[in-house]
């Protein structure tokens, strides 16, 4: 089976996950996903995942720490400027400060605070609060 977005539905198997307190979640693997479960690694909203490389397929496995209310993708992929984050963090986040956005930049996968320190702008990917 084919998936039309795997970023949207690998942050749909955290979010249920999450709603539904599990510990770990499996997710179908891309570098894409994997840089996003990278950044929030750091930003500590998971605890660690590891890729599982079997025959047909890899897998990610992800151990979740009750720290994420909600994840979800953006679509479309606004473009936006390194001084526009916060018209968007008023769409998306429930508040000022909370949450991140996951961004595409030039430099790499990164939060909006650390694009917005280095002074770049991008495509929105995901937020997380």
């Amino acid at each position: 089976m084919s998936l039309n977005d795997p970023i949207s539905n690998a942050l749909n198997n955290i979010n249920n996950a999450e709603n539904v307190a599990k510990k770990i979640c499996t997710l179908n693997h891309s570098k894409l996903v994997e840089n996003i479960l990278t950044v929030l690694k750091n930003e500590n909203y998971i605890g660690n995942y590891k890729v599982i490389d079997k025959a047909p397929h890899k897998k990610v496995v992800v151990y979740l720490d009750g720290r994420i209310n909600k994840c979800k993708a953006i679509k479309p992929r606004f473009a936006v400027k390194h001084d526009e984050y916060e018209k968007f963090e008023k769409s998306f986040l429930i508040s000022r400060d909370v949450g991140i956005f996951i961004v595409s930049t030039t430099s790499g996968l990164m939060t909006h605070k650390n694009a917005k320190q280095k002074g770049l702008g991008g495509r929105l990917i995901a937020y997380v609060y």
